[in-house]
């Protein structure tokens, strides 16, 4: 399919001069094979092709094992080699040196050097000008692994492969008479949109090119000459290049009709070959709150294999028969096979899981599902749908097709699958790269919506969860769900369904409910049916990301206490990372706002409600109920049924999570991937830092040296998670002041921020930010020796890299401005004075800057002030008067005013406020500006659209009020006027506001704003009396106006507070 899958992977340091004994065969037999290659000159004679033939398939049929000792500069040697002796006038070499390119490039996982990429696209690209027709499939195969990852390379042979009359623009278009060789065009397009980070993106006017081909192909329908195969294969490939726009090329889909056309196929595309679905869409989808139409053509009954549903829904059978077939776990088995018999499925979109009246999805709560978790019947012999006699197994005598024919539907099948998965991979990068806003406005097109009476539901994202046979493709489709809930509280904020509506329309508020309660329905479906732990963690996370951003308030009783009870049993699941999400899950329930009321009774139930069926014949769950047992008395499950509900036993969540944390872990209750690579990150717990101090020396250098030296790991995941590891470990008190060590950290860090993973410069970048955060620790104790040992050429490395990754992504960029604020703050005068730091001085502040005013994440914003507060700590830089001190200081002022998230004005507030000298703030204009700015962030401080805001308007105006009078406490006579003329204007909002920060108490702002009301009145005496000791011209007013409104200021304070004593030292200054 793509032309090199993992070529990214490719080690650095792979072996290249092994001793001979330890050379795998595979790299002898190609050393051998090269060598006579390349002893080889130019000849046209018959005899000469035939050898050249013979090395060729000999090259090809070589067997090139994993670490083969192959160096990836020898392939290129060679490739370059081969098509120097094939003359484009032999149709038949030339394919058989493509397959060459193609295949040890594929194979041996090489990406060629600038040099002879220059040079081997030349010659692909004149053979599909020169050669037959017949060869420019397996050119176009070459061609595409040579660009791939290498398209910042092919800059200038762009316009001849995507210009208008570009090589792949006509290959790749429709009227292309050859259905591979269209494939394989656009395949090389989509390698082509491929980017690696830290190398130029595809130009605007080539992504634009490639995203109308791409979706042109997709817009179109299958050419009758075409096999389905081939169709699958080549919308795989339109969808993965737009999929590599959108996240590499970070193309911004601005136009309506662009992005509604591209949703509108991706729409149709997630149901490609579904078993039993076959819709029809619009050209484009536009924004609407209503659903639209999507037409499906009606299913015939006898298409056995179209009507087969979730083979996975089967799945509660596995505790008493084993088929075969199953123990094999293969997804791809169980994606083909065919092998589960299901109710069909109709045109409603709804998954038919009952026969007769027995059991209905509709009227899913808690009394219709079983409170263990197990699809089997309980011990009160309700029917259980997934226990029915109507799930059979279809044996391959049954089926319609011979065995060469099933093995064709079976591959067909996976293919069809592998599209479905494209398109919502392809449909997540799409929602990343659009506004949420946006977004929304396609709301029904994807979200299911409760149908009315005998109408058909609309497919959407959970039609997909409940009925595709594919695990991977159930769990893409919940990620693009859960990516959608993400942030959407504002958004279902609308939705109302406490009373009952009878209108002639139904309210906007009222669909949005509906759908929330049906998003509930058919979650708690999936999560029943659901066999997969991978997928049941997703489904789990969805339910979660849906609590927490649905307004229950608004709703109707009882949907969170369905969710409660159907999640309590998979807290017992055998897969770690299912437990993990389960108890997210119930946090997030217990976490509603406003503390509901039904959420007080589910944590009032006694703990053995829907836990006490221990001999479940569900499959997942482990028996141990160790959490249960009580320290002393009578067992929990005597004292639930007879305490009552103010009972003073700790309710069951708490002891379920003080268990899990101080009792050791079991056995039985190891998860089955816990080992795994993808498992998440150790964080050690307070108690383990002690733990390490405790060590024996040795022991602690082995745990050191073990680590430093992982760092060098080729595995990416082995060496993000040492990254990690050693940002913790520099912050263990026994290691933070060691300065060989903190060096040796630093350096190991610095190395792997250059990695190509984002995930490995993610990890350093954070633990750059601890590193540094440990500088700073340092430098606050009474001994000075570790800031005169740290090496200076140390210092500058750390803030050149710093720099660079400020510029990454967002994940990398957060922690790179937090670490060049603490090393702003670290540098000594000695370091300031060399001229060698004055440069990356300026660099490193231009970037804090950048940061601050770029629309990039909150996170990255907030800590880019925060840095810049740092920075403004250190008073050996010259602050005040550097060029760069208006900069820094109007981009805080530009954010305090405008930013939408006022998290971030708080940290911009706060750090305005940090300077300590007048002089510090620069001239009067650039004070002035500071001044003006903060009042008018006061007057806009209840100014929002996004509710969730309000929460934080009350810290950020203590964190105004504390910079105002900080600034006040600072002012010299040039000062006043401004300040005069400012609280003419808006005196009495100033006012109202201070007075509100001196009588209130703590708020729980991280700032560091004075908490306590003393300290508060204490500032604005310390105001007051600097006001007094400024000299001012004779017949100056300002003056008096400012001390005049400070001393209302506190005598309103002081008479609210009911002191009726005068105020020492304010009439007669």
């Amino acid at each position: 399919m793509a032309a090199v899958q993992v070529v990214g992977s490719l080690p650095s340091g792979q072996l290249r001069e092994a001793p001979r004994d330890a050379i795998p065969e595979g790299g002898n037999g190609f050393r051998r094979l090269s060598a006579r290659l390349c002893a080889l000159r130019p000849d046209d004679s018959s005899s000469a092709r035939t050898e050249i033939h013979l090395l060729f398939d000999q090259l090809i049929s070589e067997n090139y094992s994993e670490g083969s000792g192959v160096a990836p500069e020898d392939v290129s040697a060679l490739l370059v080699q081969a098509c120097r002796l094939v003359p484009l006038n032999q149709n038949h070499l030339v394919s058989k040196v493509s397959q060459l390119i193609h295949h040890l490039l594929n194979r041996l996982q090489v990406i060629v050097d600038e040099q002879r990429l220059d040079f081997l696209l030349a010659y692909t690209i004149s053979a599909i000008h020169q050669c037959s027709s017949w060869t420019h499939m397996e050119i176009l195969q070459a061609l595409a692994a040579l660009v791939y990852c290498n398209g910042s390379k092919c800059q200038k042979y762009l316009p001849e492969l995507l210009g208008k009359t570009g090589l792949l623009m006509k290959l790749s278009d429709l009227a292309q008479s050859d259905p591979e060789v269209r494939r394989a065009a656009v395949h090389c397009m989509a390698n082509l949109c491929l980017s690696v980070p830290g190398q130029p993106y595809l130009e605007e006017p080539y992504q634009n090119v490639c995203f109308q081909a791409f979706l042109t192909i997709l817009q179109s329908p299958k050419s009758s000459d075409m096999d389905d195969i081939t169709f699958c294969m080549l919308l795989q490939n339109a969808l993965k290049g737009i999929q590599s726009l959108l996240n590499g090329g970070r193309m911004k889909l601005t136009q309506t009709d662009e992005l509604g056309a591209l949703l509108a196929v991706l729409k149709k595309f997630m149901f490609h070959g579904l078993p039993g679905l076959n819709i029809e869409m619009p050209m484009v989808l536009y924004p609407t709150p209503l659903p639209q139409y999507d037409g499906r053509t009606p299913i015939k009954p006898q298409q056995s294999e179209s009507s087969a549903s979730r083979p996975t829904l089967n799945k509660k059978k596995k505790s008493k028969v084993k088929p075969k077939k199953i123990q094999q776990g293969e997804e791809e088995e169980k994606e083909s096979s065919g092998e589960i018999e299901a109710a069909p499925v109709t045109g409603t979109g709804r998954v038919n899981l009952h026969e007769g009246n027995t059991w209905c999805p509709s009227s899913l709560g808690v009394q219709s599902l079983p409170l263990d978790g197990s699809g089997a019947a309980g011990k009160d012999g309700v029917s259980s749908p997934f226990s029915s006699s109507s799930w059979k197994r279809v044996s391959s005598s049954e089926s319609d097709f011979s065995d060469a024919e099933g093995g064709m539907q079976s591959k067909m099948r996976s293919y069809q699958a592998k599209v479905r998965q494209g398109a919502l991979v392809c449909f997540l990068s799409t929602i990343k790269s659009i506004e949420k806003k946006v977004l929304y406005g396609y709301w029904s097109a994807f979200i299911p919506d409760t149908p009315e009476l005998g109408s058909p539901q609309s497919v959407s994202l959970m039609t997909l969860t409940l009925k595709d046979p594919s695990p991977k493709t159930r769990a893409c489709a919940l990620q693009v769900l859960s990516a959608i809930l993400e942030g959407s509280k504002q958004f279902l904020s609308v939705a109302e369904d406490t009373s009952d509506h009878r209108r002639a329309f139904t309210p906007f508020s009222v669909m949005i409910a509906s759908s929330i309660r049906e998003l509930h329905r058919c979650l708690l479906l999936a999560l029943v049916a659901e066999s997969s732990s991978q997928t049941l963690t997703q489904i789990i996370k969805c339910l979660a990301n849906l609590v927490s951003n649905a307004p229950y308030d608004r709703l109707k009783l009882s949907l969170l206490t369905k969710v409660w009870n159907q999640i309590k049993p998979y807290i017992r699941h055998k897969d770690v990372n299912v437990r993990v999400s389960s108890l997210t899950l119930l946090g997030a329930i217990v976490s509603t706002h406003a503390p509901l009321p039904e959420v007080q009774l589910l944590l009032q139930q006694p703990c053995s409600s829907g836990l006490s069926n221990s001999n479940s014949a569900t499959p997942h769950l482990s028996p141990p109920d160790w959490w249960k047992k009580a320290p002393a008395g009578p067992s929990l499950e005597e004292t639930s049924v007879s305490s009552p509900k103010g009972s003073s036993e700790p309710c069951w969540l708490i002891r379920l999570c003080i268990s899990i944390v101080v009792l050791p872990k079991e056995d039985s209750c190891s998860g089955s991937d816990a080992g795994s690579a993808a498992g998440s990150t150790y964080e050690p717990s307070p108690m383990r830092l002690e733990a390490f101090s405790n060590l024996p020396k040795d022991r602690q250098i082995l745990c050191i040296t073990v680590l430093l030296g992982l760092n060098d790991s080729k595995n990416r995941l082995v060496k993000a998670a040492t990254s990690r590891a050693l940002g913790v470990y520099v912050l263990f008190p026994c290691l933070r002041q060691d300065v060989i060590f903190v060096a040796d950290t630093a350096n190991a860090i610095l190395m792997s921020l250059e990695d190509k993973s984002l995930n490995v410069r993610a990890k350093a970048a954070w633990s750059l930010g601890n590193l540094t955060d440990t500088l700073i620790v340092n430098m606050e104790t009474p001994d000075p020796s570790f800031q005169e040992e740290f090496s200076g050429l140390l210092l500058l490395k750390m803030l050149r890299s710093a720099i660079e990754a400020s510029k990454d992504k967002d994940k990398v960029k957060s922690n790179a401005v937090r670490a060049l604020g603490n090393l702003l703050h670290f540098l000594q005068p000695s370091h300031i004075e060399k001229p060698t730091f004055a440069e990356i001085i300026e660099e490193s502040i231009q970037a804090l800057i950048s940061t601050v005013l770029t629309e990039a994440a909150m996170k990255v914003r907030w800590n880019a002030c925060y840095a810049m507060g740092n920075v403004f700590k250190n008073p050996a830089l010259p602050l005040g008067t550097a060029p760069w001190t208006s900069q820094a200081y109007n981009a805080l002022t530009s954010v305090v005013t405008s930013c939408k998230n006022f998290k971030v004005r708080i940290r911009s507030a706060a750090a305005l406020s940090v300077p300590g000298k007048r002089e510090q703030y620069g001239s009067v204009d650039q004070y002035a500006g500071i001044w003006n700015a903060l009042v008018t962030a006061l007057q806009k401080s209840e100014d929002t659209r996004d509710f969730l805001e309000f929460k934080y308007c009350a810290s950020l105006r203590t964190q105004i009020c504390q910079a105002l009078i900080h600034l006040l406490s600072l002012a010299s006579a040039s000062d006043l006027p401004c300040i005069k003329e400012t609280l003419e204007l808006n005196g009495n909002m100033v006012q109202s506001y201070i007075l509100q920060f001196l009588k209130s108490g703590a708020e729980g702002d991280d700032t560091g704003a004075p908490h306590s009301p003393q300290e508060r009145d204490q500032m604005v005496r310390m105001a007051l009396k600097h006001m007094g000791s400024i000299q001012a011209p004779t017949g100056d007013t300002a003056r008096r106006a400012v001390m005049g409104f400070l001393e209302e200021i506190l005598a309103v304070c002081f008479d609210s507070s009911g002191s009726q004593g005068a105020l020492p030292g304010l009439t007669n200054q």
